[in-house]
């Protein structure tokens, strides 16, 4: 194929891309998200100059409006739950190569979006429990120009950054910045694949289940 046409079938294909979404936001982003994934990452540890890899299985259910979940996540956050669209149940169980021993990487949240008046593409991403802190954190989300779902959420002591998008619908690419007021700071590359359910038992128990900072 020349390079003149291979440049106008992306082009192309970029065009259909943005024609399939237009209707993208961040509650159908979690709707696609819904099911079981496998995980494979990279976390770059930047003032060491050295790298770790991982994985993990994740899973991810999306939670409508009328869930009992989330006027409780909005209590727990003083917002009016009539403000709210929906969320997301999510759970991880992973390791990393560093890992000590006894490190365990198990845990689960509840995402819960309020959206800005008017505008479900951006908005207010409430949390029922932080991935860096145990405890309810409220962040920021929005769609951008190319229909990825980012988060920005600042702790007390750090700040994440967090962009998601789908390839097709079975394969996720996830990217984390992790800046520590210290100067110390991560970042993260990851390919999250669908796991079939219909897949081969025996393919599931054999994988390796990993941790992700942002834990799905």
């Amino acid at each position: 194929m020349s390079e003149a046409l291979y440049n106008n079938e992306l082009k192309l294909n970029k065009q259909l891309k943005k024609i399939i979404d237009l209707n993208m936001d961040a509650m159908e982003f979690f709707r696609r998200s819904s099911g079981q994934w496998k995980s494979q990452r990279t976390t770059h540890h930047l003032p060491f100059r050295r790298s770790e890899t991982g994985q993990s299985q994740i899973q991810v259910e999306t939670l409508p409006v009328d869930h009992p979940m989330v006027p409780e996540i909005c209590a727990l956050h003083n917002e009016d739950p009539s403000g709210a669209i929906g969320g997301a149940h999510v759970s991880w169980d992973g390791s990393m190569s560093w890992d000590k021993q006894d490190e365990n990487h198990q845990g689960s949240t509840v995402f819960v979006l309020v959206p800005e008046p008017g505008n479900p593409q951006k908005g207010t991403l409430l949390r029922e429990r932080g991935y860096a802190e145990i405890v309810p954190v409220a962040g920021n989300y929005y769609i951008d120009g190319e229909n990825a779902l980012v988060l920005v959420t600042e702790y007390e002591t750090m700040s994440i950054f967090e962009r998601f998008w789908f390839v097709n619908p079975n394969t996720r690419m996830r990217t984390s910045t992790v800046q520590r007021f210290g100067g110390f700071s991560t970042a993260t590359f990851c390919v999250e694949s669908r796991i079939d359910p219909q897949a081969d038992s025996q393919s599931s128990a054999d994988s390796t289940s990993f941790y992700a900072l942002s834990g799905w």
